[in-house]
């Protein structure tokens, strides 16, 4: 399954992929749902936040919506909801809420299977990259701690790199060009969520999608994603069949 959905990407005229040529140089993976298990304390986070604010947002909404920039979410929310367009410097302010809220919660465990993968991504030969709507500089700093074995400051890609966040393909584009000005068929992008996954297909990354919150498979499938699993654990067990 996994082979054959890699060659049928990889037969895509658009792709342009040349004779004898590595495809997959770089994987690009989303930071929220992917790495940590952290969307639970997100979408408590931004019901709390929205409601100081006036503005109703559901858990749904909250995992419908995860992987853009939060003030463009919000932006969204305040002209749907009070026809009203407020500026980023007002959406921040908003948002600056939202993230205190979360950083009372506490660290967000690393899922099963991360570590695991991202060694034998290595071992490949591949760049490990990380691509977030996140802009919070503890998250980054988090990042780093944690998986500085695979992947350095340089090739992290968050909300403050691109004007246009997900789903627009510009993040992953950035993090093609962080990792070396790289074309999107080199790059493997690992996401959990339906704007991600749509921005990676939009970059023409190869695009596997990881279910690990309660949207329907479907919610992914229908973005374009190449590939799904279940979870990020299972990814590492058969990374292997990626035949890289």
């Amino acid at each position: 399954m996994i082979q054959e959905a890699i060659n049928k990407y990889l037969s895509n005229g658009n792709l342009s992929v040349q004779r004898g040529e590595r495809p997959f140089k770089v994987v690009l993976f989303d930071m929220d749902g992917v790495l940590y298990d952290s969307m639970p304390h997100h979408a408590i986070a931004w019901q709390k936040a929205m409601a100081q604010f006036g503005l109703v947002m559901t858990a749904a909404d909250a995992y419908a919506t995860e992987g853009a920039r939060g003030i463009d979410t919000i932006r969204v929310f305040v002209k749907q909801q009070k026809g009203e367009d407020i500026s980023e410097e007002e959406a921040q302010r908003i948002y600056d809420v939202k993230t205190a809220l979360f950083h009372e919660m506490g660290e967000a465990k690393i899922f099963d299977g991360v570590y695991s993968l991202m060694q034998q991504i290595k071992r490949c030969g591949l760049q490990v990259g990380v691509v977030t709507g996140s802009g919070q500089r503890p998250l980054i700093q988090r990042l780093l701690a944690d998986f500085g074995e695979f992947v350095d400051e340089k090739h992290i890609v968050t909300a403050y790199d691109v004007e246009r966040g997900k789903p627009n393909p510009d993040p992953y584009l950035m993090g093609l060009k962080k990792a070396g000005n790289l074309k999107p068929y080199q790059g493997i992008v690992v996401e959990n969520a339906p704007l991600g996954v749509r921005a990676g297909v939009a970059a023409g990354c190869f695009t596997v999608a990881v279910n690990s919150g309660p949207l329907p498979d479907e919610a992914l499938t229908n973005e374009g994603a190449h590939l799904l699993f279940p979870c990020i654990a299972q990814l590492s067990e058969q990374w292997a069949d990626f035949g890289l």
